[in-house]
């Protein structure tokens, strides 16, 4: 027998019958994830454990004999973090789809890591309770994939990306140990934060196969505010004036070329002379919505906004958001595209912006740029023609011009999507070289054979 196939027969005496597959074309749908441009291996198996101990079992056969492990989640990321490498197990965990534990009295719910974002929102607002990220992909992505990247979305800019959601972790490490760390407790400083360490970790320092997340309450229906401007910096001085005197759940922006690709793509009396596009929302309760959406409004008056409205009830409110949710569909159905995720201090988004535009008239590529403005993170997206090889090296060129844009302007290669394969080149640049050395020193520690997800989320050497 092959080393392969005894790892296969080892695997397979540790896991249910149907837990192990290594049929060529089943496993070539386990590859890679929706990112564009990076490479997958072959992998040589792929396991679907149902429990924490037969995700132990996985992880100590694959340390004993140093054969590497990818984990997968739902397959929704854009940076090649879930990618294959030659001769893998990719650990797949859709099957762990267990709600532990809900909380009520203490505000937290306890969830393996196949469940689906939107499955667990909806799950516990049943308890009259809220789980706040909300990525764009929450209908199909899971848990553990939004802990291993640190996922964010539209909320973020008030209620903070997934870190500051998860109170705790139970992970398996490289050689199978089993650890649970964090706490129950809303506040806790014991130790170093072992649980931050592993959010965004993207698979490298362990497997996250339970995670214990805050919940809140349920947010008022949101009043929605939609401004138009006549030029990009007018746009960017209105998110400063907004986050100054105001706490916005969703402040979004859109620029002229999305917003022709929406209006295009689904009429709806856009204004599409306009420069940019500012979308927010407010959550308070009671009253203070519209009192809020009115103070934002007037911010976006005093830098000069064309034209503003504001929702007068929830069904306005979610119309007036709809231009937003159409952004990627729009830009999708124009060409091949590729998605960038760059974030830069909100005092640059402009900045950053116009200098976007610049790199799409040299490289002569249509590059739509959205993204949540309040956080200053951008989504530029190029598009380019299906099946044309100089347009998309022209694209992965423009990609990179993009994150160097963003680390000149003071900002990071990537807000919310993560590392992967596709950033590690740009991360290096980001890091200076003793941030380097301590991210080698990390995974030494915590996975000193490097079968974790080798090669993603840390610069190369």
């Amino acid at each position: 027998m092959t080393s392969a196939g005894t790892l296969i027969a080892e695997l397979a005496a540790a896991l249910p019958d149907d837990a192990v597959v290594d049929d060529r074309d089943r496993l070539a749908t386990y590859r890679n994830d929706q990112a564009v441009g990076v490479p997958a291996g072959e992998p040589a198996v792929a396991v679907f454990p149902r429990t924490t101990a037969e995700v132990s079992a996985v992880l100590a056969a694959a340390h004993a004999r140093q054969v590497p492990v990818v984990p997968r989640g739902a397959g929704s990321g854009l940076s090649g973090g879930a990618n294959a490498v030659d001769g893998c197990i990719v650990l797949c965990l859709e099957r762990m789809r267990d709600i532990v534990e809900v909380n009520v009295d203490d505000g937290y719910a306890v969830v393996e890591p196949g469940v689906v974002n939107q499955e667990l929102r909806e799950h516990v607002r049943g308890h009259g309770l809220w789980y706040a990220p909300d990525p764009a992909s929450k209908d199909w992505c899971t848990i553990g994939g939004n802990v291993n990247t640190n996922a964010g979305g539209l909320c973020c800019v008030k209620y903070g990306v997934t870190r500051e959601a998860v109170l705790g972790l139970e992970v398996v490490l490289a050689d199978g140990r089993v650890t649970r760390i964090g706490r129950r407790t809303v506040k806790g400083v014991a130790g170093y934060d072992l649980t931050a360490l592993m959010v965004g970790s993207e698979g490298t320092l362990g497997v996250v196969t339970q995670a214990r997340l805050r919940l809140r309450p349920l947010p008022a229906p949101p009043t929605t505010v939609v401004a138009t401007f006549a030029d990009v910096p007018a746009a960017g001085r209105a998110v400063m004036r907004i986050m100054a005197t105001a706490t916005p759940s969703l402040l979004e922006l859109m620029d002229r070329t999305t917003l022709r690709a929406v209006e295009s793509f689904q009429p709806m009396g856009l204004d599409t002379s306009a420069a940019a596009l500012l979308i927010a929302q407010s959550d308070l309760p009671g009253g203070g919505a519209h009192h809020e959406a009115d103070a934002i409004l007037a911010a976006c008056a005093a830098e000069g906004a064309v034209e503003g409205y504001r929702s007068e009830d929830e069904e306005q409110a979610d119309l007036l958001l709809g231009a937003r949710r159409l952004a990627i569909p729009a830009l999708e159905q124009m060409g091949a595209w590729l998605l960038d995720d760059v974030a830069v201090p909100r005092s640059r988004l402009a900045a950053a912006i116009e200098r976007i535009e610049e790199v799409s008239a040299a490289s002569g590529l249509v590059i739509g740029t959205f993204g949540h403005a309040g956080d200053g993170n951008l989504h530029p997206t190029i598009i380019y023609p299906h099946g044309d090889a100089a347009a998309q090296e022209r694209a992965f060129g423009a990609f990179d011009d993009i994150l160097d844009i963003a680390l000149r302007l003071g900002g990071t290669v990537t807000g919310e999507h993560g590392v992967g394969l596709l950033k590690r080149r740009a991360l290096g640049e980001e890091l200076d070289p003793v941030a380097r050395s301590m991210h080698d020193a990390i995974k030494t520690a915590l996975d000193p054979t490097g079968i974790l997800n080798p090669g993603k989320a840390l610069p190369p050497r």
